[in-house]
């Protein structure tokens, strides 16, 4: 898949799924917290990742945590009563997402979602936009439903 087939197929789960989200792309990399801050001129603080991570039973977890925070695989463990997962390869991301690094958004796949309470302290956050040229806009709120995550801390 080329990537602004990721893009398509991201713009076809907001549209199906009746989410209420922006779909921004762009012709420059996305892929760091930096880069997408300058290219849509916001603040680094204004964006949330995805970090995916895979259990015992290789099932995916994403933790979304705010772009300038960092994901605690110990605190995923003990939101969830598993043991401790590992953070997924590039390969097993895509596997288990269906979406490139760097493009993950942070709904639209099987997977338990958990949400860092840091998310929601703003209204309107940037995410992964299924590809690393673009990006999603959404309400925190709305990325809580579109997703059926759990709030829980889950950063370092």
């Amino acid at each position: 898949m080329s990537m602004r087939e990721y893009e398509e197929k991201l713009k076809a789960i907001i549209e199906e799924g009746g989410i209420e989200a922006e779909h921004l792309s762009f012709d420059r990399s996305c892929h760091s917290v930096a880069e997408a801050a300058l290219t849509v001129g916001a603040e680094p603080e204004d964006f949330v990742k995805s970090i995916c991570m895979v259990d015992q039973k290789g099932r995916a977890i994403v933790a979304i945590v705010k772009g300038e925070d960092r994901a605690s695989t110990s605190r995923v463990a003990k939101a969830l009563g598993v043991e401790r997962p590992r953070v997924a390869s590039r390969e097993e991301m895509l596997d288990l997402t269906g979406f490139p690094v760097g493009g993950t958004p942070g709904f639209g796949f099987e997977a338990i979602f958990l949400v860092d309470p840091r998310v929601l302290e703003k209204e309107v956050v940037y995410l992964g936009g299924g590809s690393d040229m673009a990006l999603v806009r959404m309400g925190t709120s709305e990325l809580v439903r579109a997703n059926g995550g759990r709030v829980v801390r889950v950063r370092r």
